[in-house]
């Protein structure tokens, strides 16, 4: 079982991460961001920030859909999202250690070096 804290906590223990003020959590590295709280919309209300559910990136739709559909009760997607490699994740159902494996990689994947670089 995961939270916010634990999001900024593992984000923050990565190099060149700077997190951008919001309402909840906003984490990028080299100007791109790679986790951030989610920004859920419903017609005719305005938008919340739920701090319960990270957005993160995750570089193809191949990557994207096998998470959606190998641990749907983890991830899931919305709307305005179904054309980007991001996927929505279920903090409270996920463990710190696998929490920090998706957010590493999320993090390589948007930093400078990319994916096959050396970053520390």
């Amino acid at each position: 079982m995961s939270d916010a804290d634990d999001v900024r906590a593992i984000a923050m223990s990565l190099a060149g991460v700077v997190e951008v003020a919001s309402d909840g959590f906003d984490f990028r590295v080299d100007g791109h961001g790679f986790a951030w709280s989610y920004p859920e919309r419903s017609p005719g209300r305005p938008r919340i920030i739920r701090t319960d559910v990270a957005v993160l990136f995750v570089g193809d739709e191949a990557e994207k859909q096998a998470l959606l559909q190998g641990e749907p009760d983890l991830f899931f997607t919305a709307a305005g999202y179904s054309h980007a490699p991001l996927v929505m994740l279920r903090l409270e159902l996920v463990d710190r250690a696998r929490l920090e494996e998706l957010m590493t990689d999320a993090w390589h994947m948007r930093s400078a070096s990319g994916p096959d670089g050396d970053v520390t």
